[in-house]
C-alpha cells in the first residue's frame, strides 16, 4: 500500500461521515466532504493542512491559493478567507488532515532548532499560503494518524509525530511564516498581537489607535502591514468576526438574527441584516435556514 492510500483509509476510518472531526490526538482534526460545495466566508485558525484526497480553494482579497494532495496550506495567523471545496464525491472524498499550531510548541522547537538566518524569517506577506508537499512530510503526517489506531501509544509517541511535522513544515518553503509568527519582534507576530486583541474585543467599539498600541506599532504601520497580512484593515477584520460570531449564534444557540446581532455588537438591526448579506449572501434568517437544510440533508443520507 502506498502512502497515498494507506493515508486516505486513516483519514476515511477515523472521519466516517462529512463535517471536521476531533481526534483523540489533541492538535489533530479531520476533515471530510463527499460533495463540491459553494464558495462561503471562513474562519481559518493558526494551522496546517494537508489534504489527502480531493482539492478546495481558498480566496484571499484578489489572491486564489489551491490545496490538494500535492500542495499543503500553513495559517500562520487567524485569517478570514473564503473556502471553496472543489473536486469532492461520494466515492473520492475530500479528505484533509488539519493539524492545529500551538505557539509554545513551535518557540519551543525553535529554541532547539537555533536561530535562523535573517532571510529564513519572513516579516511580511500573507498569512495564508500554498507549497509543494513533500515525502518527509507525508511521512510524519501518517506516522501521526496510525497512532489513532494504536491510542495506547499515542501520549508518549503522538507527541514526537506533532513536532516532527512542525519541524518538517519549519524546514520547509513555509517555514518562514511560522518562525516569524514566533519572533517577538517581527511584524507578523505584531500583527497577531492585534488580532488577538480584535478577536478577544470584538463587539466592542475600538479606536484604530488602542489596536496600534496592543501591537507595538504607529496606526499607519499596523494599517499597512495588517491589511498586507490579511488583505483587509483591522476594522473591516473585527466587522467580519462580529459577523462570523453572530452566525455561530443563530446556528449553536438559536439565537433570532436581531439577539444575535445585539450579541456582537450592532445596534441597528437593518445594518446587521444587511452587512451579514453583504458577507454570507443572503439576510440571516435565509442563510441559517439553508445551512439547516443542507446539515439535515446529509444526516438524512
Amino acid at each position: 500500500m502506498t502512502t497515498a492510500d494507506e493515508l486516505i483509509d486513516l483519514v476515511k476510518a477515523f472521519a466516517p461521515g462529512d463535517g471536521l472531526h476531533e481526534t483523540a490526538i489533541r492538535p489533530l482534526q479531520l476533515i471530510r466532504a463527499s460533495a463540491p460545495a459553494q464558495r462561503l466566508p471562513a474562519v481559518y485558525e493558526p494551522g496546517v493542512c494537508v489534504v489527502v484526497q480531493g482539492r478546495k480553494h481558498a480566496m484571499l482579497g484578489s489572491d486564489l491559493l489551491v490545496y490538494d494532495p500535492l500542495h499543503y496550506l500553513v495559517i500562520s495567523v487567524t485569517m478570514l478567507p473564503q473556502g471553496q471545496i472543489i473536486e469532492a464525491s461520494p466515492d473520492k472524498p475530500y479528505l484533509c488532515v488539519r493539524l492545529n499550531v500551538d505557539p509554545r510548541e513551535l518557540s519551543s522547537l525553535l529554541l532547539e532548532a537555533g536561530p535562523a538566518e535573517p532571510a529564513a524569517v519572513a516579516d511580511s506577506g500573507r498569512g495564508l499560503r500554498v507549497a509543494r508537499v513533500s515525502e518527509p512530510l507525508l511521512d510524519a503526517v501518517l506516522r501521526l494518524l496510525r497512532l489513532l489506531r494504536t491510542p495506547q501509544d499515542a501520549p508518549v509517541l503522538a507527541p514526537l509525530a506533532v513536532r516532527e511535522i512542525y519541524y518538517r513544515v519549519l524546514t520547509g518553503e513555509l517555514g518562514s511564516r511560522l518562525r516569524a509568527l514566533a519572533v517577538a519582534d517581527s511584524q507578523l507576530h505584531r500583527i497577531s498581537r492585534a488580532i488577538d486583541l480584535l478577536k478577544r474585543r470584538y463587539a466592542e467599539p475600538l479606536r484604530i489607535d488602542e489596536v496600534a498600541e496592543a501591537a507595538h506599532m504607529s496606526a499607519s504601520s499596523l494599517h499597512h502591514h495588517f491589511k498586507q497580512v490579511t488583505s483587509m484593515s483591522p476594522l473591516q477584520y473585527q466587522k467580519q468576526l462580529r459577523l462570523h460570531q453572530a452566525r455561530r449564534l443563530m446556528l449553536g444557540d438559536g439565537l433570532d438574527a436581531a439577539a444575535a446581532g445585539h450579541r456582537v455588537g450592532y445596534e441597528s438591526p437593518s445594518q446587521f441584516s444587511r452587512e451579514y448579506r453583504r458577507l454570507f449572501g443572503a439576510p440571516p434568517r435565509a442563510e441559517i435556514e439553508q445551512v439547516r437544510s443542507v446539515v439535515q440533508g446529509v444526516v438524512a443520507d
